[in-house]
């Protein structure tokens, strides 16, 4: 039996049936968070307005970074490559590698004090945590 194309309402009925099937399936293939594992030490969901660093075009925004004892400080690596935020000093807080796109939560030093890091991958990445 030949197949005939519908046409009118069955044609329409045909093309939302078609695109409700497309989104399913695209939706369905998305875990919702860009996809890959969570970065080493504490995964996180950048959380709103608290404390953030950002790594881009192989430097932290900002570089330096005042918080207060035992703060949680959200990591998020918005650069091309991999990169770590670890302190140089004491081996107070660490992120691991930090995939792009990827990002993780340290927690500041109990005590006040500053806090040098670096990217121990691009040692030419520096920054600073003050903990007041």
């Amino acid at each position: 039996m030949p197949f005939s194309f519908p046409t009118g309402r069955a044609r329409f009925a045909v093309a939302v049936a078609a695109c409700a099937l497309a989104l399913t399936t695209l939706v369905g293939c998305s875990d919702g968070d860009g996809g890959g594992d969570s970065a080493t030490k504490s995964a996180a969901s950048p959380s709103a307005g608290g404390p953030r660093v950002t790594i881009d075009n192989f430097k932290f925004q900002p570089a330096s970074l005042t918080v207060a004892p035992g703060a949680k400080i959200t990591v998020i690596n918005d650069d091309t490559t991999t990169h770590t935020l670890t302190a140089t000093k004491g081996a107070s807080f660490d992120t691991g590698d930090l995939a792009p796109g990827k990002s993780a939560t340290v927690t500041a030093p109990a005590k006040a004090g500053e806090f040098p890091w670096d990217c121990t991958i691009h040692p030419f990445m520096k920054g600073t945590l003050t903990v007041k």
